[in-house]
């Protein structure tokens, strides 16, 4: 087989270094760019004998760091983003970051890209199974906007971007953390626990990533694919895996969401995290598995148990 080298950025971060697990085991060279934190002690990309491996300090918001990053690369998975920042990070590294490398890339002929947005980009929603097609984007935050912006970019040079909606597993300080911390704080589940939510472990979203890297971009180039798991869940099934595995307290009986947001006196943007799971949020899913033949592997109530000592350690430390 011929060695195709992929060009990983976020390669430290909570789906990038999954990514770069997974890649790891295939027989392509990997470039793996990080920026400030390095890539854990256990990573396959850093255990000597790892073929081909280089790990490279980049910034994407100074273009001048990224020259030559490209050279010799067949696929960029790009996995960099700024979730937790103000409107201008988010600007400087989702917008301009992903024009400078995607300008790298044009510059050294790679036209393969893989692009992890999210669906977040749907906005407030309720929705309900849509396809890709189905409902305009219309974020609502600045690292939602900025993702778009992102996305649209990464669509005109060709490439293939992915929109997951929850993603758990280790490294995951908001999904789960943030319905842990619900279970603690509010002894009721809001709308009844009934929201039907897109889930996907990251392990498979990093399987089904390694299978687009290695695909010819033809394949899977030009488009927008939902990357969740196909079977939606309900918030309260999610809650009960929590309960069962966590030791978390079960909820007693229901409270609506707007008599929630009072009782915690949540801010309008932790109001509006907490819509997030209080209301549907789960998209048709069903063309990456299809195109790629990736299997998505169980859902979450059976697959959680297998990430829950992970986050008991997270939970302990304050997580």
């Amino acid at each position: 087989m011929t060695s195709r080298r992929v060009l990983l950025t976020g390669a430290a971060g909570f789906v990038g270094s999954a990514i770069a697990r997974r890649l790891a085991r295939t027989p392509h060279p990997v470039r793996a760019l990080v920026h400030r934190r390095a890539l854990p002690d256990d990573s396959p990309l850093t255990a000597s004998g790892a073929p081909g491996t280089e790990v490279v300090r980049a910034d994407l918001t100074r273009p001048a760091t990224l020259t030559g990053i490209c050279d010799g690369v067949h696929t960029v998975v790009h996995a960099a983003s700024a979730v937790d920042a103000g409107a201008e990070v988010c600007r400087a590294v989702n917008e301009r970051g992903t024009r400078a490398l995607l300008a790298e890339a044009s510059r050294a002929g790679v036209r393969h890209v893989v692009y992890i947005s999210t669906a977040a980009v749907y906005g407030a929603g309720p929705h309900r199974g849509i396809a890709e097609d189905a409902l305009p984007p219309a974020p609502e935050t600045a690292v939602s906007r900025s993702r778009l912006a992102a996305e649209r970019m990464v669509l005109s040079h060709g490439g293939t971007v992915f929109r997951p909606m929850f993603v758990y597993g280790p490294g995951d300080v908001w999904f789960v953390p943030t319905l842990a911390a619900l279970a603690r704080f509010l002894p009721k589940r809001v709308n009844g626990g009934t929201a039907r939510l897109s889930t996907i472990a990251v392990d498979a979203l990093a399987d089904v990533t390694a299978a687009a890297a290695e695909s010819p971009g033809a394949v899977l180039g030009g488009a927008v694919y939902h990357v969740n798991h196909p079977e939606a869940v309900p918030v309260g099934r999610i809650l009960d895996s929590l309960s069962a595995e966590l030791g978390l307290p079960r909820a007693a009986g229901a409270i609506a969401y707007q008599d929630a947001v009072q009782e915690l006196g949540l801010s309008a943007d932790m109001a509006r995290r907490l819509a997030l799971v209080s209301f549907d949020h789960f998209y048709d899913s069903t063309r990456i598995w299809a195109a790629t033949g990736v299997a998505p592997g169980a859902p979450f109530p059976r697959r959680f148990p297998e990430y829950a000592d992970w986050y008991r350690r997270h939970l302990e430390r304050g997580g």
